[in-house]
Order: structure tokens, then C-alpha cells, then sequence
């Protein structure tokens, strides 16, 4: 009965208190929210990227496969406005028992960013931040603007961030991509903010031997959960490819059907 008791008191608690937020949560997996950290705040993050691909067994028989990406992100406030964000991207490898497994990323990397937000929340019609990175990999050299939206109704959150990159690739190689995203978020209570979010990848490349399928805008809708507990968040989306839903995912191709990203913030004391 007393165990029973407590538990009621801490879900009470959780339901009726505000949460200190000091950090820079992402109530949408994929799109950068307006905000900056504060001046002297220093937050880390970690995102897992995971999507089921096609890939050939040793005994030829293809079979499913779920690659992973994992970017750790260290974002520091320069000033209230202006951010530092700094990165390191690491790309597990499959198994040597499987072959012929798309990529989901371009592989290890570091990167470089800043974040500056041009006015307090509310100010303006819509809140905008701009951001710049540097990315060098171990496939190509990638310089990255975003422009990122935000606007408030109440408990109600809409955000966008336009997105646009220039990779060079060592083998000669050039692509320009177009990343946008957009979603809401609902603040049912000030820890628990489930959404929706939608984002698109495009590559307009010279890619050689690229199929068909993977010259399309690849394009991916789900359900988003934040759970914020002020010093320490998680975000969690599970999207499905709404692009040409009725292909038959083939050895080699990417992105797969689905995809899943997981993001925990901490900040730092």
C-alpha cells in the first residue's frame, strides 16, 4: 500500500510540476529546434540512426539486415544566441557474414557547426535560427546550411528546418542534397510531448549505376515521443517510407522501408 502511495505521488508530481529546462531538447528527432543553449550551458547528445536494408547471406540467400549509425554532439552556448555545436559520427560495420548491404550514412566523420538565433521567442511572427556545418568524413568533405522555423499555439509546436548540402566526394564524385523537415508537437504535460514528423532526402548526383529507386526523394512519415525531465530528454521517432510504398527492397539499395532514431540529451553541470 505504501509502495503504492509513493507511486502515486511521483506521477502526481510529474503531471502537475513545470520541468526546469535549461537544455535545448528535441521534440522532433529530425528537425533542430529554434532555441539556443544558453551562454555558458553545455549540453551532450546522442543519436542512434537504424533502418532494415536487404543484404546477400554468405549462403546467397538475401535476407534482412539493420545497419546503425551513432553521432555523439557536444553543443556549447557561445553567447544566448549564437551555439557551438561539435560531432563525431561513427558507422558500426555489418557482419562479413552478410554482403551487398546499402549504406544509411556516408560513413565515420567529424563535424563542425554554429547555431545563431536571431530574436526571443515570440518576437517575431515566426521564431527563425540559422545554422552552418562543416562535415569531414571519411567518404567526402560536406558543407551544410539549415534554416530552422519554429511557432508556438499554446501547448501546440510546429517546426521546419530547410535544409540543404554540398558533399565532395575523394573519388571525384559531387552531390548536392535537399533535407527538409517539419513536424508538430503537443505538450500533454510539460515531460511527455508526442508528435508527428515528416522528412524528405533527395540527391541530385552523379552517382554512377544508381538505380531508379534510389534517384527518387526518399520521403518519411511517423510518430515522435519526447520525454523531457529538464537536465536530461529523450526523443524517439519511428517513421515508414511513404515513397513508392509498393517496391521490393533489393541487395544494395537504401534507405529501407523504415527508420528509427533515438535522441538523448544530457546536460552537462
Amino acid at each position: 500500500m505504501v509502495s503504492k502511495n509513493i507511486f502515486a505521488s511521483v506521477a502526481a508530481a510529474a503531471l502537475l510540476f513545470p520541468v526546469a529546462t535549461f537544455a535545448s531538447p528535441r521534440t522532433l528527432p529530425f528537425s533542430y529546434p529554434y532555441e539556443t543553449m544558453p551562454k555558458g550551458v553545455a549540453e551532450l547528445e546522442l543519436h542512434v540512426d537504424m533502418s532494415p536494408l536487404r543484404a546477400l547471406a554468405t549462403s546467397g540467400k538475401s535476407t534482412w539486415v539493420t545497419p546503425s549509425v551513432i553521432q555523439t554532439e557536444f553543443e556549447y552556448g557561445i553567447t544566448d544566441r549564437l551555439e557551438l555545436g561539435l560531432y563525431v559520427r561513427v558507422v558500426p560495420g555489418v557482419s562479413a557474414r552478410f554482403a551487398q548491404v546499402g549504406a544509411i550514412s556516408d560513413g565515420n566523420a567529424i563535424k563542425q557547426r554554429l547555431r545563431y538565433r536571431f530574436a526571443e521567442a515570440g518576437q517575431w511572427p515566426v521564431d527563425v535560427s540559422i545554422y552552418g556545418e562543416i562535415v569531414e568524413g571519411e567518404a567526402a568533405v560536406a558543407f551544410e546550411a539549415k534554416v530552422n522555423l519554429a511557432r508556438r499555439f499554446g501547448r501546440l509546436l510546429l517546426l521546419a528546418n530547410l535544409w540543404g548540402e554540398r558533399e565532395y566526394y575523394y573519388d571525384g564524385r559531387t552531390d548536392w542534397v535537399a533535407n527538409p523537415t517539419g513536424g508538430f508537437s503537443y505538450e500533454v504535460t510539460p515531460w511527455f510531448h508526442p508528435g508527428v514528423e515528416y522528412w524528405m532526402r533527395k540527391e541530385v548526383s552523379n552517382r554512377p549505376n544508381a538505380s531508379a529507386f534510389m534517384k527518387q526523394a526518399q520521403q518519411f512519415v511517423g510518430p515522435t515521443c519526447m520525454i523531457n525531465f529538464g537536465r536530461f530528454w529523450t526523443s524517439v521517432g519511428v517513421y515508414a517510407r511513404v515513397n513508392d510504398v509498393t517496391h521490393t527492397a533489393v541487395p544494395g539499395e537504401s534507405p529501407g522501408p523504415m527508420w528509427v532514431r533515438t535522441v538523448i540529451g544530457v546536460e552537462l553541470p
